[in-house]
């Protein structure tokens, strides 16, 4: 398998994604190409322990930056790293592409020149949240800010099957995000989407409430765009601020640091399963190809769980069952206004 990496994408490129497409490369038996300024690239490899063979170097020579505007950055700028490297999904020349770099031109690049799978009216942004027990897939994260009922059943989908094919979850339970669990709760959206929900073949079990997330009481947790990203930058900002605050509370005396370093283990256990870099990158599900999304500050060791994450993706067929159950004649899709 051939993984294009946007070498030039994220608060840490090229160093860091350099460093991380690497490291992955010595696990993997992918074979990773690297995109972007070519003099630049063979500089940071030249610092590297690369096989042979195992890395190469596509040229690009234009980069967009953070804070661009999406569809204008993808447009003016087709020799960009990101966007050759999606053109390289679309040609047949890697077999999925991973990026930390503008998400808006990112999405609106894989839409533009990946294109949406047949019978696909939404692609949406999946994201792997830790909770107490497993961890859940919650989706859409950021792909589409405004859904409409059909969409949203279409994620509940994708995102048992992305649950049943990469988390091995056998029966996922599926859930609608809602500021409360009884059926009748919520706004239009939601409740249009809870019926429709219940007539199809899913292990659906109604609404879930933002508090009862953590606790894993769902696999699949579906919902709109705006709000699936309102929550996991809400779950992010809240796990660092609390380990924050545990440390000031540890640090405070000499039998708090005591105290600490008993605990000390547990607390990387926990910090490790709270950690975005563990889970490395998630995939836009419903293209017509692999694309992963790492986190924008991605530093080398989480961009090497991205890359790693799209090569096992590749490996469980994700797309290939999603075109199986989605996939319908294109006069039913009901298209893009």
């Amino acid at each position: 398998m051939r993984i294009a990496v946007d070498a030039f994408g994220g608060d840490n490129a090229p160093e860091e994604i350099v460093k991380g497409a690497v490291s992955a490369a010595k696990t993997l038996s992918d074979e990773i190409i690297l995109v972007g300024d070519e003099a630049k690239l063979k500089i940071l490899l030249e610092k590297e322990d690369v096989r042979a063979g195992k890395i190469s170097i596509r040229h690009a020579s234009e980069v967009i930056q953070t804070g661009e505007p999406p569809v204008e950055s993808i447009r003016k700028k087709k020799d960009s790293s990101l966007v050759v490297s999606l053109n390289m999904v679309k040609n047949g020349e890697a077999d999925a592409v991973v990026s930390a770099g503008n998400t808006g031109s990112y999405l609106a690049g894989a839409f533009r020149y990946v294109g949406r799978m047949k019978g696909i009216m939404r692609p949406a942004l999946t994201a792997v949240m830790p909770t107490v027990t497993n961890p859940c897939v919650i989706l859409d994260v950021g792909a589409n800010a405004d859904c409409r009922p059909q969409h949203l059943v279409q994620f509940a989908h994708m995102g048992a099957i992305y649950a049943q094919q990469v988390l091995q979850i056998e029966k996922p339970r599926v859930a609608l995000l809602n500021i409360g669990a009884e059926e009748e709760k919520g706004n239009s959206l939601t409740k249009e989407t809870h019926a429709l929900l219940k007539e199809e073949e899913l292990n659906f079990i109604g609404n879930i409430e933002p508090r009862d997330v953590p606790y894993g009481m769902a696999d699949v947790i579906v919902c709109d765009g705006f709000t699936g990203n309102v929550v996991i930058k809400l779950i992010e900002g809240t796990a660092g601020a609390l380990f924050k605050m545990l440390k000031g509370v540890f640090y405070k005396n000499l039998s708090t640091k005591l105290a600490a370093a008993v605990l000390k283990p547990g607390l990387k256990t926990v910090k490790a399963k709270m950690d975005y870099s563990e889970y490395g990158g998630v995939p836009l599900l419903g293209l017509n190809g692999v694309v992963f999304k790492a986190h924008g500050s991605s530093d080398a060791k989480a961009f090497c769980n991205a890359v790693c994450a799209a090569s096992e993706y590749l490996k469980t067929g994700v797309n290939d069952k999603i075109r199986a159950t989605l996939a319908v004649a294109a006069t039913e899709c009901e298209e893009e206004e």
